[in-house]
């Protein structure tokens, strides 16, 4: 891939890959860290990236996965952090719905994942698949779980006998 593609290639995906690692890990300042620092891996492998194997999806990948290592490493200070009640702060500017994303974060990693990809990254679940080494199978079960959790996390709160429950 020559420079000028690879150029066309950060302009043209990485709005759209920072949307998605923001909605899998919820934070836009970490999902543009962990996007930049992926096409930067891409530039040293630029020579192997090959146009018709998406190198979209070979940046995506690596994104998520630095994001999902990134927050192993960081998981006990969320967990104190959330344990001291603090709220999602709606930071302009941000492209999700902070109800949205904590509903996301929620969800179990693979859950999330198939998620982001599937609905956000606008993958097949053929797609999604390939990029998370999976059965297909699995896929569809992980989405079919993480739509159930997100439509009950994302529920209005339904009226019976005049009173909200």
């Amino acid at each position: 891939m020559s420079p000028e593609e690879f150029d066309e290639l950060y302009r043209a995906s990485a709005p759209r890959l920072v949307g998605q690692v923001h909605a899998m890990c919820g934070d836009v300042a970490e999902a543009q860290d962990v996007v930049q620092e992926a096409f930067e891996r891409a530039w040293q492998h630029r020579s192997r990236l090959d146009r018709e194997r998406s190198p979209e999806a070979w940046v995506r990948v690596t994104a998520m996965r630095l994001a999902v290592s990134r927050w192993r490493r960081q998981r006990n200070a969320v967990l104190a952090w959330r344990r001291r009640a603090h709220d999602l702060v709606d930071a302009p500017g941000e492209p999700f719905d902070p109800v949205l994303v904590a509903a996301l974060l929620a969800l179990p990693e693979a859950q999330r994942l198939a998620i982001v990809l599937h609905h956000l990254a606008d993958l097949s679940v053929e797609a999604v698949a390939a990029e998370l080494a999976v059965p297909v199978g699995t896929v569809k079960a992980r989405l079919s779980r993480g739509r159930r959790a997100l439509a009950a996390a994302l529920a209005a709160p339904t009226v019976k006998e005049g009173r909200h429950v």
